[in-house]
């Protein structure tokens, strides 16, 4: 059976991984598209690179912090509707940002049930 406490870290373990990839590709240079998006795009991989760190932190005392779980939710959300607009403005196809929504959508759902499954542990 697995514990609450295991999947808090699963859900941190993904997160990172999920994190630091995407990361590690807004640092490519053929996918940091034109002079004025290399800009942007570096201070989002910063922030990306950032929040990696936030969840390993988190991983390391999971009972503790996982309120950083609702937080990504939130950024999860707000990435989901960056990516939701753009369809919406017909800047990118639907077929393009399904794959992000889709992963977007296990890590909420992932992180969501993880936090609620353990909300009892503090009350111990």
């Amino acid at each position: 059976m697995v514990t609450p406490v295991r999947w808090l870290k699963a859900s941190f373990v993904a997160g990172a991984i999920a994190d630091a990839i995407v990361a590690v590709l807004m640092l490519i240079p053929s996918r940091m598209g034109e002079a004025d998006f290399r800009y942007p795009m570096g201070l989002a991989a910063s922030l990306m690179f950032g929040w990696t760190l936030l969840l390993v932190w988190g991983y390391q005392k999971p009972v503790d912090r996982k309120g950083v779980l609702l937080l990504t939710i939130v950024v999860i959300l707000g990435l989901m509707a960056s990516g939701a607009y753009q369809v919406a403005t017909g800047a990118f196809t639907f077929a393009r940002v399904l794959p992000t929504m889709t992963i977007c959508a296990g890590l909420m759902g992932l992180m969501g049930f993880s936090y609620f499954n353990a909300r009892a542990l503090n009350e111990k």
